[in-house]
């Protein structure tokens, strides 16, 4: 569930370490990176909104929302709304779930359709990374853990 980590740490974790088979490890990976996606979809304006009359938390948002719109709106320009599918799909830092979310704010996108998009980008990291660790297991080993 954490931001940086989310199901690319999440599943070969659970795969590796854990025991878990690999669907189970996909599932529940899946499961816990969307979430707090929720929350964020629909409470993420909102919240800001309050802390936001702080000046610290206001230069926090700032730094964050900046971030997320540096890194998604290439692909929001060039795909649209399939661009956060590819967004949050390819396992990469600052591009998961929930920077999605944060660049799905940012972009006006109906949290409801955002979810959608955001869980199929899911999908698509997870089918990636459960691909790594199948096919690739001594390199999933160095590189996740």
């Amino acid at each position: 569930m954490l931001p940086i980590f989310e199901l690319r740490l999440a599943l070969p974790m659970a795969y590796f370490k854990y025991g878990f088979n690999i669907y189970e490890s996909f599932i529940l990976s899946v499961i816990g990176n969307m979430i707090p996606i929720i929350f964020l979809l629909y409470f993420l304006s909102w919240l800001e909104k309050i802390l936001s009359k702080c000046i610290f938390f206001k230069k926090i948002f700032d730094w964050i929302y900046l971030r997320s719109e540096k890194a998604f709106s290439k692909n929001y320009e060039k795909w649209g709304k399939i661009g956060l599918i590819v967004f949050v799909g390819i396992p990469l830092p600052m591009t998961g779930a929930w920077t999605g979310a944060i660049a799905s704010t940012l972009f006006r996108i109906k949290p409801k359709e955002a979810f959608w998009l955001i869980f199929l980008g899911v999908l698509m990291a997870g089918v990636i990374v459960s691909t790594i660790c199948l096919m690739f297991e001594n390199l999933a080993l160095n590189w996740f853990i």
